[in-house]
């Protein structure tokens, strides 16, 4: 209608940019004019034009009246900054501002200035941008700080986990010097009752002393007496020289002869005896063509293809200290064990009933060897002697000694007539069993020499020691004949293979090691360690190779594929492991005391 009146379409415009809407729903006004008022920004004032006369007169347009209104504040600049607060994830600014804001509203005072009452929203924004930069340089403080704080909790993590191993090592170290103590302490124990027969031989020697003393004496008296006869009889003076003989056997035979008197003179009647013995006896010959049993090597043809699936069937406990070493008998179902309590016993298999036990050493055993008839034992000791004993009988027949430090092992000749033994003195000695003297003292090692082996059937020793190295000896002249060198740490081990092909040698960080017997050549090299291993033997075939390992594991090496097979069961060190004849069972001994079956 205003159009068709000539209102100008630039006010139209204006008015409907004023009211925020348009007018051509006359149902629409009275919100118009509502919204209008609640702006207070502007009014309308109706005029009424009528028709254009015909006349020339000049009518004024009604013009805009701008009236005065309350201050508002428009929510365009609220949500403005809240929007940007958030954009820029002012999370706390922003609940400053609206708390304050809505405070503001609530009071009625807004001290924003306007221009043309617009707010001045920028010194806003630069109050936020600075706000924002002491934010940012605060944050990067406190990533500092934390970064900071990050390596220091590393940093005493580290030393945490450090000292928490430390003291684990301590504490190992700790049970393992109580363990210690306790094997010192049951050690010594064992040497009280030698102690004690010391201590009355120290007395029965100081009284023979005495009495000795006292026959000087009157011996001494009787040479003066007869000096004076003869000083008289040269003045001239007569006397009889009958009265003044003395018969010392008869004087023997009447004076009282006490206990140790006694048994001193039996025991000087005995070595006579053995003297006159040894004086008739001869020296054995060492033998020059030596054939095996035939017997020996059809059971090895026959046997069966090797075993490696063992399973713990047995612990036999027989000595109150470790087990040293096992051993089984040539001929039958038997099998002797050492210990460090002094005993050898000898067990029937396969129940282990004790069929026999030997003592009469006076420190521990390191080793035993059957003879190859099965009749004598052979056993070494850490009281520097080596023992040869009849099983019918369980008696001693015989004691070597000689050597000035513990004897380490021993082993037989396979004619009988020998025995080789091994010491910490650094020695190798060969004794002769007929004769009853020591044959030949092996001179070459650098130290303990910890084990010796006759190669089967003829007179060749082999030898290991802690100077890290293998000696080849020759029985008869005593003589090195070779030195096999490799081994990084000291030998424990070594032996022959049956067939004589090969040695197999164990050292003391758990590297095993076979060599060629007739080149004299290493063929490789196993390492099984840290454990050192302890022992290594041989089963009949000569196809597995077995190894008591310091970490209670028997290790089963497959000569011919090369794997490792592993034997779990003991609870402590393994010290020794053999074979039965058929290789269908395995003995080996630990240093809790037991021997254990495995089949």
């Amino acid at each position: 209608m205003a159009a068709q009146r000539g209102i100008p379409s630039s006010a139209v415009r204006a008015l409907e940019e004023a009211l925020g809407m348009g007018l051509t729903a006359a149902g629409d006004a009275r919100d118009t004019a509502d919204a209008v008022a609640a702006e207070g920004a502007y009014y309308l004032e109706q005029v009424t034009i009528t028709e254009a006369s015909e006349d020339d007169y000049e009518y004024e347009e009604e013009r805009k009246t701008v009236l005065p209104s309350k201050p508002a504040v428009p929510e365009v600049i609220e949500d403005f900054l809240c929007n940007f607060l958030i954009k820029m994830g002012m999370t706390r600014t922003l609940d400053c501002f609206q708390s304050e804001w809505y405070e503001l509203i609530q009071k009625g005072v807004t001290e924003l200035r306007t221009v043309g009452n617009v707010p001045d929203v920028y010194t806003q924004i630069m109050l936020l941008e600075n706000e924002n930069k002491n934010l940012k340089k605060d944050l990067k403080h406190y990533k500092q700080a934390a970064d900071k704080a990050r390596e220091d909790l590393l940093k005493i993590q580290k030393e945490r986990d450090f000292h928490r191993m430390h003291h684990k090592r301590i504490v190992q170290e700790k049970k393992k010097l109580i363990s210690d103590l306790k094997g010192l302490k049951l050690h010594y124990a064992s040497y009280e009752p030698t102690i004690r027969v010391l201590h009355e031989k120290h007395h029965t020697l100081l009284k023979e002393k005495m009495l000795t003393s006292l026959e000087r004496d009157k011996v001494v008296e009787q040479i003066s007496g007869l000096q004076e006869i003869l000083k008289n009889m040269e003045i001239g003076h007569s006397y009889h020289a009958r009265e003044m003989k003395v018969d010392r056997s008869r004087e023997k035979e009447n004076t009282p002869e006490g206990p140790t008197q006694k048994g001193l003179r039996e025991a000087r009647e005995q070595n006579k005896c053995k003297t006159k013995m040894k004086g008739n006896t001869k020296d054995s010959e060492f033998p020059i063509d030596m054939q095996p049993n035939p017997n020996l090597n059809v059971c090895k043809e026959n046997l069966s293809p090797a075993k490696f699936d063992y399973k713990l069937k047995n612990i036999f406990r027989l000595h109150e200290l470790p087990v040293s070493c096992v051993s089984m008998h040539p001929q039958k179902d038997m099998l002797v064990s050492c210990g460090e309590d002094r005993l050898w016993k000898v067990l029937g298999l396969p129940k282990g009933n004790v069929l026999l036990t030997g003592f009469g050493h006076t420190d521990w055993l390191s080793d035993c060897c059957f003879h190859p008839s099965g009749n004598k034992l052979a056993t070494s000791s850490g009281d520097t002697t080596v023992k040869l004993w009849d099983l019918r009988k369980g008696d001693c027949i015989l004691t070597f000694e000689g050597h000035s430090h513990a004897v380490w092992s021993c082993t037989w000749h396979s004619c009988g007539n020998f025995v080789a033994s091994s010491s910490l003195d650094k020695t190798s000695k060969i004794w002769d069993v007929n004769s009853e003297r020591c044959r030949c003292t092996l001179y070459g090692h650098t130290d303990s020499v910890n084990s010796i082996e006759f190669f089967p059937f003829s007179n060749t020793l082999l030898t290991s020691s802690a100077d890290k190295t293998l000696s080849i000896w020759d029985a008869r002249t005593g003589i090195c004949e070779q030195s096999l060198y490799g081994h990084m740490h000291s030998i424990n081990d070594a032996i022959f293979d049956p067939r004589g092909h090969m040695i197999a040698s164990c050292d003391a960080c758990g590297v095993t090691k076979l060599w060629d017997f007739r080149k004299l050549l290493p063929i490789v090299s196993i390492d099984i360690g840290p454990s050192p291993g302890n022992e290594v033997n041989f089963d009949s075939s000569g196809q597995v190779l077995a190894q008591a390992s310091g970490n209670g594991v028997i290790h089963l090496l497959d000569l011919k594929s090369g794997e490792i097979h592993k034997l779990m069961g003991h609870e402590s060190e393994a010290h020794t492991v053999v074979f039965s004849h058929d290789g269908e069972i395995l003995f080996s001994g630990g240093s809790d005391g037991t021997v254990r079956t495995w089949s």
